[in-house]
């Protein structure tokens, strides 16, 4: 049978729940579906992250990444704190190592200042005050970032949603799509759903889905894997919350840093590799058609030929642990290979432009039924509520402007 909805979403991590979340806060009247290709929720990029709450301090003022960063950090704690979720907001350091780094520090803190983080510069004996073991010539300490399990946060969205009687499918995958002039057609592997407007929080594949849509994309996914390891218990106390390095601009990643996690745990890392296929979450995880179709795209030859010095360093990061423990060390200098044991490893579906710029903001896109997630790495999940808010928004003026017809 076939189900008519207002809306149906595609994607079940937490920006596409929190989307559903926010369209029944706009209108508890309107008819809702989310359909996710796994199992479960959360199973890509939200359940497979370091569990920050991001404070807003590293964004471009006047970004969205800066707006709902800052506003979703203020937000998701709020959450928690009214749905009971375990969560703690013990601030974090960003701290240089090295003298070269120091004009670089004091940028980020102008920034900081200029998106309303709560933001303070230490010198090195303030650092080793919040830090013993970690080195550094100079820091800030940011106090608005917390620490949270965003599976957790999935799971009460998911309860939320259903107590709102949101249709929620999992083993959902879409197999094909059709925007028509009067509905959206989505078929998936449990059947036919139709709706009004359609919203794509895909992810890795939301490129893909957009293209179903028949909305071309204007970038391409690439997925880049961020491997992980963590402390071994016995050595946890080398690390008493979240130290990150000062971040090389030039890159979109914030490079390997330590945090210690709601549950006690302290994971290091992430690097950033080039995945071998879109949920490719180690080396031997590899789907030969996707790996072609990515390096086909020209927007990926431009990133090899920019920067292949760093792909290098980051590929030897990867394979080789004395490096990984080299570069960990710069931080940590007491650490050693015997204190650091594999995590899993996430992927970051990242947009990149054709002529190989790294999106480096939210990209929203869409059509006169659809709207399209097309770039939401970190801080997303920071950012997923006024994400969603902002997709509702969409949402009602599309509805709007189709009851005129």
């Amino acid at each position: 049978m076939t189900l008519t909805y207002d809306v149906v979403v595609i994607g079940g991590g937490i920006v596409g729940l929190a989307t559903a979340y926010a369209l029944t806060e706009q209108d508890p009247g309107r008819t809702v579906a989310v359909v996710e290709k796994e199992t479960s929720w959360a199973a890509h990029q939200t359940g497979r992250n370091s569990g920050v709450i991001h404070s807003g301090l590293y964004y471009r003022p006047g970004s969205l990444k800066a707006r709902f960063a800052v506003e979703g950090a203020r937000r998701m704690v709020d959450f928690c704190i009214r749905h009971s979720i375990a969560h703690d907001v013990p601030g974090k350091l960003v701290v240089a190592t090295s003298v070269h780094e120091l004009p670089r520090l004091r940028t980020l803190f102008e920034r900081g200042v200029a998106n309303g983080v709560p933001v303070t510069e230490l010198t090195t004996e303030q650092v080793r005050e919040f830090e013993p073991h970690v080195l550094s010539v100079g820091g800030l300490h940011v106090a608005s970032t917390g620490i949270v399990d965003y599976f957790d946060v999935c799971r009460t969205l998911v309860r939320l949603l259903h107590d709102r009687g949101v249709s929620l499918r999992t083993g959902a995958e879409v197999v094909d799509l059709a925007v028509h002039a009067d509905e959206v057609v989505v078929q998936t592997r449990l059947g036919e759903l139709r709706g009004r407007v359609l919203v794509n929080c895909a992810g890795l594949y939301s490129d893909r889905i957009a293209a179903l849509a028949g909305d071309p994309p204007p970038v391409r996914i690439v997925p880049f894997r961020g491997e992980y390891h963590e402390l071994v218990p016995s050595r946890r106390g080398l690390v008493r919350g979240l130290v990150y390095p000062v971040p090389d601009p030039a890159f979109p990643f914030l490079g390997v840093h330590l945090t210690r996690g709601i549950h006690g745990d302290v994971h290091v890392g992430p690097n950033a590799v080039l995945a071998l296929r879109r949920e490719g979450y180690s080396w031997a995880r590899i789907a030969p058609g996707e790996l072609a179709a990515t390096l086909a795209y020209p927007g990926m030859w431009h990133i090899a030929r920019r920067h292949w010095r760093y792909g290098a360093g980051e590929l030897l990061r990867s394979v080789a642990k004395p490096a990984m423990v080299r570069e960990v060390q710069r931080l940590l200098p007491e650490v050693t290979s015997a204190d650091l044991v594999r995590a899993p490893a996430g992927v970051r579906a990242q947009a990149v432009r054709p002529d190989g710029e790294l999106v480096d903001d939210f990209l929203i896109t869409g059509g006169r039924r659809t709207i399209h997630v097309l770039n939401a790495p970190s801080p997303a999940a920071t950012a997923s509520l006024p994400i969603g808010d902002e997709i509702a928004k969409r949402v009602a003026e599309r509805l709007g402007e189709l009851a005129k017809r």
